[in-house]
């Protein structure tokens, strides 16, 4: 062998595990996850989204349980949807100020005031068709749903939120909304933007936990065509425009050339949503003794790191501290 032509010798830094810590390129830290929580209206309510196994609907009155578990584990960050009783065309459970948003933001804000309280601002679950927007002749308008999606975001700031994260994909969203907060005094809020969001069929199980199935139609509209890579960068830059301070691409683990793009093509911090259908597959996959979940899991969320996020709202956030916890 001594007469082997010379090569590069990549396997000295992967001989030990210290040094493959010592070289490692991207890191998850459990600082960066975010965990979404879906709040009903009642009591003593904690009931499993049947197509997503260890996330639940919980009435306000248990939120000081799952916050006091976040806590203890290091999660520093919610995203809250709510799942209203009462619906109407309009969605006016959405901006009321005690809507079941608004009453859990100040529940967790008072129980927890250094907990992040995201809140997430879309009219679908509150509509009484399902879209994210009002309805016109069989389409949901854009402009006048700039109103009511500014009125909402307003009530969360209101509530005590410390980020808006508007999910609609209405045209002009972030200016509405930015424009709504600064004449409200709440120059001060950031806005999460859904800049970047697919007509995905990996919701499926997060409209199951939200109740926000469309009633007819679907949201292609207002939504990104999945086949579509420049269509994003143009989203995400009218965004930043209008006065993002963050943005999102969602959903993350089909989309990580997305999320790619947009940390090369911009400056600001990038958010990976791994969405419902993601976590469903792997939890489903894990339960018929398929896959190791946390091996899985693990290499799926440095995915997103790697591919250019800053933070990754994930319904696996619990799980991961807790490995991320055991592993130091």
């Amino acid at each position: 062998m001594t007469n082997l032509p010379t090569f590069d010798r990549h396997r000295r830094l992967r001989h030990t595990s210290a040094i493959r810590d010592l070289v490692r390129e991207t890191h998850l830290h459990i600082a960066d996850l975010v965990y979404p929580m879906f709040v009903v209206e009642g009591e003593k309510i904690k009931q499993e989204v049947p197509s997503m196994p260890g996330v639940y609907q919980l009435s306000i009155d248990l939120l000081t349980e799952e916050i006091d578990e976040l806590d203890q584990l290091g999660i520093q960050a919610v995203i809250l949807f709510g799942v209203p009783n009462e619906k109407d065309a309009e969605g006016t459970g959405a901006f009321s100020d005690n809507g079941i948003v608004q009453q859990a933001t100040r529940v967790i804000k008072a129980q927890k005031p250094s907990m992040l309280v995201i809140a997430d601002t879309c009219l679908c679950e509150y509509t009484s068709h399902g879209h994210c927007g009002v309805i016109h002749e069989h389409d949901v308008d854009n402009d006048s749903s700039l109103e009511l999606l500014a009125k909402t975001a307003v009530s969360q700031a209101k509530a005590g939120a410390d980020i808006i994260a508007p999910s609609n994909m209405m045209d002009g969203f972030v200016t509405a909304i930015r424009s709504a907060l600064d004449e409200a005094g709440f120059t001060q809020i950031p806005i999460m933007s859904y800049a970047v969001k697919y007509a995905s069929s990996f919701y499926g199980p997060f409209r199951d936990a939200a109740d926000s199935t469309p009633q007819f139609g679907d949201r292609k509209t207002y939504q990104m065509d999945p086949a579509n890579r420049l269509e994003a960068l143009r989203e995400a830059k009218s965004d930043v425009a209008e006065g993002a301070d963050f943005l999102i691409v969602k959903p993350a683990l089909s989309y990580l050339d997305i999320v790619r793009d947009v940390r090369n093509n911009f400056d600001l911090p990038i958010v990976a949503y791994n969405v419902s259908g993601e976590y469903a597959m792997v939890k489903a996959a894990a339960q018929n003794g398929w896959i190791d979940e946390k091996a899985l899991v693990m290499e799926k969320l440095l995915s997103m790191k790697r591919a250019g996020a800053d933070l990754i709202i994930t319904y696996f956030a619990k799980d991961a501290a807790k490995w991320l916890a055991t592993t130091k």
